[in-house]
């Protein structure tokens, strides 16, 4: 169940581990204290994470974001809502001035920034491979500012990243060209949210045209989830609810080795009967990891594949693996 392959699938080496959501430019935090990969001096540390990710065997990817019109904001276990800027906070940008439910409105970008954006992402992708990194995601899903870009809900522009589904794909276009171009070799997931779950807004046809036009510049897999640009929308959450996206661009695009299923993935066999019928490539781990950081010892005891334990944990196998 590792997430995806690389370009050379000889450098398959089981699970991935990732190295957080890091953003591309200062204003495109989600609130005031989080890492900023932009930062030059930040490296120095990232280099400390891929080191010990390898040294563990296992391949070191890090997620590249802006946060758009949902920056500056609370740190959730402190409220919700935009951060005033005499408080840390900052002037939020968006292809739109429309705010997000409870935030600031943003300022609308002009088209030179979105232009200068899209070099902040080729930046931070370049300091993300100097750092040791072997995979990089772009994050295009959950109200961020490229999917704000993405659905016609939250881009209302009139200059060439908006309109009709391919100016307003624009700004992701441009971002994977530009990283590929640089990095013909390194693994490019893209994640998506497949539906905005609001009528007029994003959806499962508009991403899996844009998926298939972004598969053909490049990127290796696609990351399906789902909702994050609006709220007050009904999402039918439940095992496994988002991986039927997954599967239906799998299916359209008639690949293998091209999705990831996301979302209240938590069992060993649920997380298994996915891959392993064919329905989806991989699948990825967010809050269950949070919940139960040992998931992978016990998956893999369970389905009764050996893999390496860290050396102070040898003494705590499970019983079958300690003979």
């Amino acid at each position: 169940m590792a997430p995806g392959p690389p370009r050379d699938q000889s450098q398959r080496r089981g699970w991935a581990n990732h190295g957080g959501s890091n953003r591309c430019h200062p204003r495109g935090e989600n609130h005031p204290l989080v890492h900023r990969n932009l930062e030059r001096r930040a490296n120095c540390s990232l280099e400390r994470v891929v080191d010990f990710i390898e040294s563990q065997g296992s391949v070191p990817a890090l997620q590249l974001a802006h946060a758009g019109r949902k920056g500056s904001s609370q740190r959730p276990w402190l409220g919700s809502g935009t951060v005033e800027i005499e408080n840390g906070g900052w002037e939020t940008v968006s292809p739109s001035d429309i705010a997000f439910e409870g935030y600031k409105a943003p300022r609308a970008l002009e088209t030179e920034e979105v232009y200068a954006l899209i070099e902040d992402f080729l930046t931070a992708a370049k300091r993300a491979v100097s750092a040791g990194f072997k995979l990089i995601e772009i994050h295009a899903a959950h109200g961020y500012l490229i999917h704000q870009f993405l659905s016609p809900l939250s881009n209302k522009r009139e200059d060439e990243f908006g309109g009709d589904l391919e100016n307003r794909s624009r700004f992701l276009v441009e971002i994977l060209k530009a990283i590929r171009g640089e990095f013909p070799e390194i693994p490019i997931l893209i994640r998506f949210s497949a539906t905005d779950y609001a009528k007029g807004g994003w959806d499962l046809e508009q991403t899996i045209e844009v998926a298939s036009r972004c598969r053909e510049l490049g990127a290796d897999l696609f990351d399906i989830s789902s909702g994050g640009l609006v709220g007050g929308v009904k999402i039918p959450t439940g095992p496994s609810y988002q991986a039927h996206f997954a599967e239906e661009l799998k299916t359209s695009m008639g690949e293998s080795d091209i999705v990831s299923a996301v979302g209240q993935i938590t069992e060993t066999q649920q997380a298994n009967e996915l891959v392993s019928s064919g329905k989806v490539d991989a699948v990825m781990l967010g809050r269950q990891l949070l919940r139960d950081p040992y998931w992978p010892l016990r998956a893999a005891h369970e389905l009764g594949v050996e893999i390496s334990w860290p050396n102070q944990y040898l003494r705590g196998k499970f019983p079958n693996d300690a003979g």
